[in-house]
């Protein structure tokens, strides 16, 4: 099936380039070098898509909300006509707040503690309510913090950033952005069946674990650990709010389901290959 990539960033830009250029078109409003079809489109415009839509067609649509309405997304839906088979979201698995470190399905209630998550929670419904109306497939992939080539803390370890101790540290969610993507392709397959979808690589160790790995594979010094007392001082409000909720992603749907086997399980692998 024809797919539409809205959003060619750093996920989106990996799936269309991965599909066949035949079957594919982006949508980004920075031009981007790429020899698949591609459009700039600005989403906060009222303008109209610069391609015309075929009969049959799937979105995968990666951009963030615009706020906790999301107009951004509403309006970019409107101009969806003929309407999609099948649409694919990338939300956040920060959707589920706080879980004290509980192992957490899809089933899990979602919990709209911070603006972040309150967002995704409302694209989400947008979403399902516009796929129940019109008709088309809706698949929610649920994904943890991203990593791979340029994303990971180097400057920070560089910098003699803070981590927190490890005694401090919740569980860890993360998923390199090649299986993401992976996932992605997955949920876009016509016999894939629609829901939401928890991804990760199912390795749960702390980001101080992941921090003391890519410095070591990188030859910088080891992070600098601080007491949760000494973080709530030196850290940002969003990235203390990131680490202080603490939960097990459960991915059995994702493999099972999906179809999905992440290629990068071992982080540390995943690291070593970002690092080339």
């Amino acid at each position: 099936m024809f797919t539409i990539v809205a959003g060619t960033g750093y996920t989106g830009r990996r799936v269309l380039e991965r599909l066949p250029a035949a079957e594919v078109a982006g949508l980004s409003r920075t031009a981007i070098d790429t020899d698949r079809p591609f459009y700039e489109f600005d989403f906060d415009s009222e303008g109209a898509l610069p391609l015309a839509l075929p009969e049959a067609y799937a979105v995968l649509y990666t951009c963030p909300p615009d706020g906790e309405h999301d107009g951004r997304l509403r309006r970019f839906l409107s101009l969806l006509n003929p309407g999609p088979a099948r649409f694919v979201y990338i939300s956040t698995t920060g959707v589920y707040g706080d879980c004290k470190g509980a192992v957490v399905t899809e089933a899990a209630p979602v919990d709209p503690g911070n603006r972040m998550a309150a967002a995704r929670i409302a694209a989400e419904s947008i979403l399902a309510s516009a796929a129940a109306s019109a008709g088309f497939d809706l698949v929610i992939l649920r994904a943890p913090g991203i990593y791979g080539p340029g994303r990971l803390p180097v400057q920070r370890l560089r910098e003699g950033g803070a981590f927190l101790a490890e005694e401090d540290a919740g569980p860890g969610n993360r998923i390199h952005v090649d299986d993401l993507a992976s996932c992605c392709i997955a949920a876009l397959r016509e016999d894939t069946p629609a829901g939401i979808y928890n991804v990760g690589d199912g390795d749960n160790r702390s980001a101080t674990w992941f921090a003391q790995e890519v410095a070591r594979q990188a030859a910088l010094p080891a992070p600098r650990l601080v007491s949760r007392a000494q973080a709530e001082r030196e850290f940002s409000a969003v990235r203390l709010a990131f680490l202080s909720a603490s939960r097990i992603v459960d991915t059995t749907r994702m493999r099972e389901v999906l179809g999905v086997t992440p290629r990068y399980a071992k982080p540390e692998e995943g690291i070593r290959a970002s690092l080339l």
